[in-house]
């Protein structure tokens, strides 16, 4: 498949001023719902392990359930988005995700309960593929990057208020409380974006539905090396993010005893590093392009990570000697997470859909490789830190070697 740098025809003019910002705010809350559906039961995986009767690395793999429905769904949801356009995939897929969400109230065991996960999050994988559609349906270059950027400042109110909301739901209820919050939350968003939701993908640019006609669309993108690259940059650099996902309440509420409400408070303040770095590489991308913003921040999470790594195997600096190049490393992941996928959407404008769902699927499928290795190696503050530096270090590799940064050619608006 030849690579394109211009821009596609779109079903509507790229919105500017309130439009814009009503844009975001909805593409915001949509691909929001992913970490949500991960992030809002992270302070109760140890009762849930208790009430269930059963291991913390069981839990563990509810998480792991989650991550791959969330993988497997984008790769469906994808070039069917492509094909009916992005609004009815969307509002199909976020109503599975309520139906799990429901059942999930009444799962009697963990096994029950981690193949609910599972539909969960593929009901939740339709609201992460479409916005990156649709993002790509109507910007490009250094335009489609700051509005990733400013989606991640939405996106990152997730990972700040879920486990916080998680904990204090957990005051009032048990944890199936929790999965009531999130089935009215998809309610509600599937009534938002059958409202304020325009399509983006006219008639004339939707592509046939068949295996033969998808599978020829992921051959193709999978034989552009630098796409493919770039994806796996955005995968391996979520690894870190995801092994903080897996291990934090692990390591926080049973290594260094916070409770669930504390947990959740130091869970939301890592998350502003995060925001406040999407939002910095906006400002940063008025005088640099994504290809240099994106080594440096690989640079930034993988040296973090090393010094995180070395703290946390020799014992020093208590939780502070933890949470400082944690953050750290947060910090750096927010620089690569709006770029990466700019950067590699920007090369396949006609097929945005199947793209965005590849991009997304091993996203979530690193993930979910990841969530279990921090149990498997201890499920301590070293087994999170070995996690985080090595996703981070192959992120930096696979960037140097592959992709090649140097060899990219300048995004225009």
């Amino acid at each position: 498949m030849t690579a394109t740098l211009l821009p596609a025809p779109t079903a509507v003019d790229p919105p500017t001023g309130w439009g814009r910002l009503r844009l975001v705010l909805v593409l915001g809350a949509l691909i929001a719902l992913g970490p949500l559906t991960i992030d809002m039961y992270l302070p109760a995986l140890p009762t849930i392990a208790d009430d269930l009767g059963t291991t913390s690395a069981a839990v563990q793999l509810t998480l792991t359930g989650t991550l791959a429905g969330l993988a497997l769904g984008q790769l469906l949801v994808g070039p069917l988005s492509d094909t009916f356009g992005r609004r009815r995939p969307l509002l199909v897929g976020v109503g599975v995700h309520v139906l799990a969400s429901l059942l999930c109230l009444v799962a009697p065991n963990i096994g029950v309960l981690g193949g609910l996960r599972v539909l969960q999050g593929f009901g939740a994988a339709a609201a992460a593929v479409v916005t990156m559609a649709i993002v790509r349906d109507l910007f490009v270059g250094r335009a489609a990057a700051t509005l990733f950027s400013r989606l991640m400042l939405v996106l990152g109110v997730a990972p700040v208020l879920a486990p916080t909301i998680g904990g204090e739901v957990l005051r009032f209820t048990s944890w199936r409380g929790v999965f009531v919050v999130l089935a009215v939350l998809g309610l509600t968003l599937v009534v938002v974006a059958a409202v304020a939701l325009p399509e983006t993908l006219p008639e004339v640019r939707r592509r046939p539905l068949g295996v033969r006609t998808t599978m020829r669309t992921y051959r193709g993108l999978l034989r552009d090396r630098t796409f493919l690259g770039l994806v796996l940059v955005a995968g391996l650099s979520m690894a870190g993010l995801f092994g903080y996902v897996a291990g934090s309440s692990f390591v926080f509420q049973e290594e260094f005893g916070l409770n669930q409400q504390q947990f959740g408070l130091l869970f939301g303040a890592g998350a502003l590093f995060l925001i406040g770095a999407t939002q910095l590489n906006a400002a940063l991308l008025r005088r640099f392009e994504p290809r240099v913003l994106l080594p440096f921040g690989l640079a930034l999470g993988t040296a973090a990570g090393a010094t995180l790594l070395v703290l946390t195997t020799t014992h020093t600096g208590g939780i502070v000697g933890v949470v400082a190049p944690l953050w750290t490393v947060l910090f750096a992941v927010g620089l690569v997470m709006p770029n990466a996928p700019a950067l590699a959407l920007a090369r396949h404008g006609a097929a945005a859909g199947t793209a965005s769902a590849l991009l997304g699927a091993i996203q979530m499928g690193t993930g979910a490789i990841v969530s279990p290795l921090v149990g498997v190696l201890g499920n301590d503050a070293v087994a999170m830190g070995a996690v985080m530096t090595g996703g981070a270090a192959a992120a930096l590799a696979v960037l140097l070697i592959v992709v090649r940064p140097w060899t990219l050619s300048d995004l225009e608006d």
